[in-house]
């Protein structure tokens, strides 16, 4: 099976052209992957949520959290029940954010859609079960979210780009590799 026969019916000059933009589609597929730290999306690392600048606020209210000291943010964002629910989740749920960051569709004040809030729920009742049972009757009824009355935690009152323009975040990494940019 010849599977490049048909280069043969172009002319030089567009055999050309086809196959020069094919190997820029394909040079194009681990660059993306650099610059978006593609590999960091598979770990636990919080300094992965600020690949993206909208996420300072969000970085930065949890890291100056009680949270921020025995969390990540996967801890809380995403399932536990299995590897398999939780890689799922990620991707499903960065590829949405991947979506609406790079048309400009996402919200100045970012808002944890339903399926993240159960999801958010579900660790809140993980991680403080036996705190739960041990304190008031109040909590005894899991009927209500725990953030109906914990809305600020651990990402504070007001969280936008806005309320922390100085935030105090590791830089982002440049895009451009370091012999291109002529650093040493």
């Amino acid at each position: 099976m010849d599977v490049f026969g048909w280069l043969r019916y172009l002319t030089p000059g567009t055999r050309l052209a086809v196959m020069g933009a094919s190997g820029a589609l394909v040079g194009m597929v681990p660059y993306l992957a650099r610059i978006s730290e593609g590999a960091s999306y598979l770990s636990d690392d919080p300094h992965t949520c600020i690949n993206c600048h909208i996420m300072t606020p969000e970085y930065a209210s949890w890291q100056h959290s009680s949270h921020g000291r025995v969390t990540n943010c996967n801890d809380c964002h995403v399932p536990h029940s299995s590897l398999i629910a939780k890689y799922y989740f990620k991707g499903k749920d960065g590829s949405r954010h991947s979506y609406l960051f790079t048309l400009r569709r996402e919200h100045q004040v970012i808002q944890a859609i339903p399926e993240s809030r159960k999801v958010i729920q579900e660790n809140c009742l993980r991680c403080h079960e036996r705190v739960l049972e041990a304190v008031s009757p109040a909590h005894a009824d899991f009927d209500r979210s725990c953030t109906d009355c914990h809305r600020e935690v651990p990402h504070g009152r007001v969280h936008s780009l806005t309320s922390t323009p100085n935030a105090a975040v590791p830089p982002l990494s440049p895009v451009a590799p370091d012999w291109v940019i002529g650093k040493k």
